[in-house]
């Protein structure tokens, strides 16, 4: 199905769900992308209609100034389009995107229902392949804050130090990530439809969080720059989460200073760090200056050299001769410190030592298990 694809046609090309496709569908070589949005002639929907072969059916309202255009952009929008292709005899893939708050009987998803209703007739009256997806809330980059996404709204908030309201901490919602929705969406031309559930298409997989833990998580997220603590990455809702949090970060904060410890061998900085995984940090040492001269019980590290030449150096605690491992940063190679070993690191060359390094515990100060030990 997907070498006879030529042309798509997306409506809402401009919203938050079609900036995102849009992106998705430009990357296939064989498919032409048209896109509709408000401020697009009529004409362009109408010409887009009659080439496409896949119809997105984005366009909606649902923050209207008046409630009447509820129905004007939602169900009279998709009434438009689907006549416009009978008018043309054309019965291409069309792909509506609804909420799953067309079961309720408010304005809004009274308008949605009603939409979903227009397509499912289009498809059993001309033959033609439909899917409706009713979404929860779908959250991820490019969605519009301060309007109709909890996630969106906390993002941005948090990320500029701006308060955030919260009604009911404990009030449940249901997320989607937009990555799987554009997947389960440009499936459908790649010959992979999607599942069903109560006669509605359904992207997974979806998620379920309080408000409270939101804020709590995304406050989190925002305290890592300082407590420099990763999140569990293990978990993909966090992961997705983490990604969306960062796009919302203004522009002119990408970047944020580490905190340094200096002495006269050089300088010394914390980088990352997880309960899961250990810590990462990083050390520039002065030419002659040599670090270590201690060992570890349980603690286990790795040692990379990023600029300049050392040898690491091993004894084991109980004895025998000392082993040694000329490193430079022109060869990136890592090296184990293995427990029990006295260890230290010499900085053999003219410039600074820079030296990342990897331990797999995160430091404890009341338990740092390092103890003095001079190699030689």
């Amino acid at each position: 199905m997907e070498s006879e694809m030529n042309t798509v046609l997306v409506t809402g090309s401009k919203g938050f769900i079609g900036k995102n496709l849009i992106i998705s569908l430009s990357r296939m070589a064989d498919i032409n992308v048209w896109g509709y949005d408000i401020d697009s002639p009529t004409a362009v929907m109408e010409e887009g209609l009659a080439k496409a072969d896949a119809v997105y059916h984005l366009a909606g309202v649902n923050r209207p100034d008046h409630v009447d255009e509820f129905e004007k952009g939602n169900t009279e929008l998709t009434q438009l389009v689907c006549r416009i292709l009978r008018n043309r005899h054309k019965k291409p893939i069309l792909v509506l995107s609804s909420s799953n708050q067309a079961a309720q009987d408010n304005p809004y998803g009274i308008s949605k229902r009603n939409s979903e209703k227009t397509v499912l007739e289009f498809g059993n009256e001309t033959g033609a392949a439909v899917y409706v997806f009713r979404l929860p809330g779908v959250f991820g980059k490019w969605c519009r804050p301060n309007y109709n996404s909890v996630v969106a709204t906390f993002c941005h908030n948090i990320a500029r130090d701006l308060p955030i309201s919260i009604s009911d901490p404990t009030r449940g919602i249901e997320l989607i990530y937009i990555d799987d929705v554009v997947n389960g969406f440009t499936g459908i031309l790649h010959g992979h439809p999607p599942a069903t559930e109560g006669g509605f298409s359904r992207v997974a997989p979806t998620y379920r969080i309080t408000l409270g833990a939101l804020a709590e998580t995304l406050q989190g997220f925002r305290e890592s720059r300082n407590n420099l603590l990763l999140p569990d990455m293990d978990d993909r809702f966090i992961r997705c989460l983490y990604a969306t949090y960062l796009s919302y970060l203004p522009t002119d904060s990408f970047s944020y200073p580490l905190k340094q410890f200096q002495d006269t061998r050089g300088e010394l900085a914390e980088l990352l760090k997880s309960p899961h995984s250990g810590q990462f940090f990083v050390s520039r040492t002065r030419p002659g200056i040599m670090r270590g001269h201690h060992y570890h019980d349980t603690k286990v590290e790795k040692f990379v050299v990023i600029e300049g030449d050392a040898v690491i150096r091993f004894r084991s605690i109980l004895g025998g001769d000392i082993i040694e491992y000329p490193v430079s940063g022109r060869e990136f190679r890592i090296v184990d410190i293995p427990p029990g070993y006295a260890h230290s690191i010499d900085n053999v060359g003219k410039t600074d030592l820079v030296v990342l390094f990897w331990a797999n515990e995160m430091f404890e100060p009341s338990h740092t298990d390092t103890y003095a030990m001079p190699v030689s």
